[in-house]
C-alpha cells in the first residue's frame, strides 16, 4: 500500500477513478448512493480547482481508496451556504469532502493518512479550520446493518466535532428508490 497526494495533471487523471470509488463505496450503508458515472463526472469537476487535492490509496498501481479536498468558497455554493451564520470566514475552511476506499483496505491507517495529507494541504493554503459532512440516518432505517459502527468516535479523536445547526441538504436517489429524495448532512470542524 502507499499514499500519493495528487494535483493538478495527476489529480485530473485520477477524477475517473474517484468517481468509480464513490459510487462504489457510497452505495453502501449510511450513503445508499445510487449514482452514475456522468453525474460524477460533472461533480468532480469542481476538483479542478487550484485548492484541490486528491490522496490516493494504491495497491500496486490501482487506486483502491480516494480523500479529497478544497477550499470551501471553491466547491458548491450549497456546501458553503451552512456557514452563512458562522464566525470562521469561508476563506479561512477547508472542506475535507470524500473519503472512500474499499472494505478490503479498511482497518490499516489509511483513514488516518487521508486526513493527515488534506490537513497538511489545508495549513499549507493557510487554512485555520477543515471542515467535513456526515450523512444522517435515522437510527431505526431499516437498511441500517445489524452492529454498524458509525465513524464520530474515529473522527472525534482527530479532533472534530459537530457543529451544532449547521446541515446541508442535498437530494439523491437512494438504492431501489426511482426518484431523488432529499438527505440532511452534518457539519464537523476542527481548529488547524
Amino acid at each position: 500500500m502507499k499514499i500519493e497526494v495528487l494535483t493538478g495533471g495527476a489529480l485530473e487523471a485520477a477524477l475517473d477513478d474517484v468517481a468509480r470509488l464513490r459510487i462504489a463505496v457510497f452505495r453502501d450503508w449510511p450513503y445508499l448512493y445510487d449514482g452514475d458515472i456522468s453525474y460524477e463526472r460533472q461533480y468532480l469537476d469542481d476538483y479542478l480547482a487550484p485548492s484541490a487535492i486528491v490522496v490516493a490509496a494504491k495497491d500496486g498501481d490501482e487506486i483502491v481508496g480516494v480523500a479529497t479536498g478544497m477550499a470551501m468558497e471553491a466547491h458548491a455554493e450549497d456546501f458553503a451556504a451552512p456557514f452563512a451564520e458562522r464566525p470562521e470566514p469561508l476563506e479561512q475552511i477547508f472542506y475535507c469532502a470524500e473519503s472512500v476506499l474499499l472494505p478490503a483496505y479498511r482497518g490499516q491507517g489509511i483513514g488516518n493518512a487521508f486526513f493527515d495529507a488534506r490537513e497538511a494541504h489545508a495549513k499549507a493554503l493557510g487554512r485555520r479550520y477543515s471542515a467535513f459532512c456526515s450523512v444522517i440516518r435515522p437510527q431505526d432505517h431499516p437498511a441500517r446493518p445489524k452492529g454498524y459502527s458509525p465513524l464520530d468516535p474515529f473522527w472525534r479523536k482527530r479532533g472534530y466535532a459537530p457543529l451544532p445547526g449547521v446541515q446541508a441538504e442535498f437530494r439523491w436517489t437512494d438504492i431501489g428508490d426511482s426518484d431523488q429524495s432529499p438527505h440532511k448532512l452534518q457539519f464537523w470542524m476542527k481548529t488547524l
